[in-house]
């Protein structure tokens, strides 16, 4: 009787512990959203060394998918793969969108993956759907910044499944990160491998420290966020609906700042 008892105590401890970070979702089968990607890289948020032209700048197109724990696109202070490195360095998805496949082959790991247009200047918006499922309720993404070194916004692991429920919309502000693969220090550079190889880091207006740095804004405490995401919940009557435009207000995102 006592070792049933501390059997049935165990087992009743082992269960309650969780498995991972979309263990706990009961949310009912699927769920659709429409994410909007805003640009906010304008001159005025942005003045130093703004590109112009050769190319002036821009947004990639936008390469996400929909996981479970089990997946991870790209994570902060990890080494980026050799698919995030390639379309963090030149916007070539082929090695990114190979990763993601395999990874959904070999321990179905994978719901889906959705893409979005690029945007060709440093503000506005682009919009997709994607699918999200009670297994596979994570969103990932990458947006490389254009043009850069080896520059790109995005998220890692996103849940948006709150316990038996999806959530309605979720808002994100967005701000640059480094892939840890090319040196560069402007938006400009010329291509320059990074050996060793670093690991993804978030770019600040203090880190890099160097003037020389495009993001060097050493009179600022945080940046401003350089884009934001909005992921909203559709219904059953907007599935298929064209995106509503969303106007934000370029002076909340304005830099105050004597460098040129």
């Amino acid at each position: 009787k006592v070792l049933w008892t501390v059997l049935v105590t165990m087992l009743g401890y082992s269960s309650s512990l969780p498995v991972g970070e979309d263990a706990l979702c009961t949310a009912e089968e699927l769920a659709k959203y429409r994410i909007i990607f805003t640009g906010k890289w304008s001159q005025t948020a942005f003045p130093k060394q703004y590109p112009l032209y050769r190319p002036p700048a821009q947004w990639s197109s936008l390469l996400g998918v929909t996981h479970s724990s089990d997946y991870s696109m790209w994570k902060k202070n990890e080494y980026a793969s050799n698919g995030v490195r390639d379309f963090a360095e030149k916007g070539e998805a082929w090695a990114l969108m190979k990763e993601i496949e395999e990874a959904g082959e070999k321990i179905q790991s994978v719901h889906g993956i959705f893409s979005a247009p690029a945007i060709s200047s440093g503000t506005g918006q682009t919009s997709t759907e994607l699918e999200v499922h009670p297994r596979h309720p994570l969103v990932s993404f990458v947006v490389r910044i254009v043009p850069s070194p080896d520059w790109f916004v995005g998220i890692d692991s996103l849940n948006l499944c709150e316990g038996d429920h999806w959530m309605d919309e979720v808002s994100v502000d967005l701000f640059p990160y480094d892939a840890g693969t090319d040196s560069g220090f402007t938006f400009s550079s010329p291509n320059f491998a990074t050996i060793p190889q670093d690991t993804v880091t978030e770019i600040t207006c203090s880190s890099p420290s160097h003037p020389a740095n495009s993001f060097y804004y050493p009179k600022l405490k945080i940046l401003p966020p350089i884009a934001q995401v909005i992921m909203v919940k559709l219904k059953k009557s907007q599935l298929g609906l064209s995106a509503p435009f969303i106007n934000l207000p370029a002076k909340s995102n304005e830099i105050i700042d004597t460098v040129s």
